[in-house]
């Protein structure tokens, strides 16, 4: 089944939110095909808390309720299985700072998954691993039924 991921770079970057979007494409996006048992590993850099932007009618929401912009440090996935609806979620970081005051109250105690830093020689796709890393582990849980996912962004790139 495929399973779509996204996430915000270092800086708290969207790829859509880069100027070089149009020229260099999409970045800190895949999409991954689970084994027999519906499991899929990968590596990238662990998210962080980002400010939404604040220019604009949202930003003078925020400012007027003397909120601050932040969310939570998380990755987004959509997953799409034969005889379930398609889930999109995400999924935040335990121990970010922001999980309580979300701008955009979108964490739920369900969503939060917890993240171990590590230090074994190889990581469990059985690479090698130079440095200490980080292991996130979710178990979705999808509602039986049928449904059209959304055509992801990186379907735009896969035509090209």
């Amino acid at each position: 089944m495929p399973v779509d991921v996204w996430h915000a770079d270092n800086d708290g970057y969207y790829d859509s939110q880069r100027p070089s979007y149009e020229t260099e494409g999409p970045s800190s996006r895949a999409r991954f095909i689970t084994d027999a048992d519906g499991r899929f590993f990968f590596r990238t850099i662990l998210p962080c808390s980002y400010p939404i932007p604040t220019d604009g009618p949202v930003g003078e929401m925020i400012l007027q309720t003397r909120r601050h912009p932040m969310r939570p440090a998380h990755v987004h996935f959509l997953v799409n299985a034969p005889g379930y609806e398609p889930l999109i979620t995400h999924v935040f970081i335990d121990g970010d700072k922001y999980l309580d005051t979300d701008v955009v109250f979108g964490v739920k105690n369900e969503l939060i998954a917890k993240v171990e830093k590590r230090t074994d020689p190889t990581t469990p796709d059985g690479k090698s691993a130079a440095a200490p890393w980080h292991l996130m582990t979710y178990d979705f849980r999808m509602k039986p039924g049928e449904g059209a996912a959304p055509k992801p962004m990186m379907a735009e790139t896969e035509d090209a």
